[in-house]
């Protein structure tokens, strides 16, 4: 194994062996991961929240150039490798949540102001380190043309059933005397927390007509989010079993030429 092919392995959580050394590279960038955003579960600024910051910045700052160094091996394009790499999405947001830090070690980067909006990014860092994540993420990807076309379902339903209560609830809020919904925006609100069945209770109607409405809208929306949910539910189970057999696959290639 060449010094480049460790680095690789060392980065790659997907590509490790059970090395002692490989499994400490994880739990320190998970460590760092968590060091740099424990500051945004405080409103206030602190001495000690910078030097996190410039801790877990510095971490990510040596791995986003590990992971440059050996993209010829991950994205396996040859030297294009090396100028694609910068432009795929995890290395955009690993260089995102490495901005804040920058803005404190130079001046030069002071223009940064949404340094606790990009420190939320790093929380997306963590899917590397996370093998159900990243098997969640896989599917996803896979399904994600059976997702979109449940997703514009939803969205179509949605706006009918906003459509129908705006133009039916047409009763006055007792002691306002104001309508129900002031605009289709407020329909539209009413018909999200009725498909999800989240109700929060704020907006609800108020005539007979709107109740019967509601009671439809519900019962139909429990079908529609359930179906993402046993969409992503078949997926996982698949993809596990994928992962099973290609594992078994490496392992008795592994052993086949000891065996001989």
């Amino acid at each position: 194994m060449t010094t480049r092919e460790f680095i690789y392995h060392l980065v790659e959580p997907s590509e490790k062996s059970e090395r002692k050394v490989f499994r400490f590279y994880d739990w320190l960038m998970l460590a760092s991961i968590i060091l740099g955003i424990f500051p945004l579960t405080f409103k206030g600024h602190h001495t000690l929240f910078i030097v996190f910051d410039l801790i877990s910045g510095g971490l990510f700052i040596i791995d986003y150039l590990l992971r440059w160094l050996t993209a010829d091996l991950h994205l396996k394009r040859g030297w294009s490798s090396f100028i694609r790499y910068p432009f795929t999405p995890m290395a955009i947001i690993d260089l995102l949540s490495i901005l804040p830090t920058l803005s404190l070690m130079s001046p030069t980067f002071k223009l940064v102001r949404l340094s606790r909006l990009l420190k939320l990014l790093r929380v997306i860092k963590v899917v590397r380190y996370f093998e159900s994540l990243e098997i969640i993420l896989a599917v996803i990807r896979k399904q994600s043309r059976t997702l979109c076309t449940v997703f514009s379902l939803a969205l179509f339903y949605t706006f009918i059933t906003a459509l129908i209560m705006f133009n039916a609830e047409q009763e006055l809020v007792p002691g306002t005397g104001q309508p129900l919904f002031r605009n289709f925006f407020d329909a539209f609100y009413w018909a999200i927390c009725t498909l999800t069945t989240v109700g929060y209770g704020d907006i609800y109607p108020i005539s007979d007509i709107g109740r019967i409405i509601s009671i439809i809208s519900s019962m139909v929306g429990i079908a529609i989010v359930a179906l993402p949910s046993g969409i992503i539910t078949a997926g996982y189970m698949e993809e596990l079993k994928l992962r099973k057999e290609e594992q078994e696959q490496a392992q008795a290639q592994l052993q086949a030429p000891s065996e001989v």
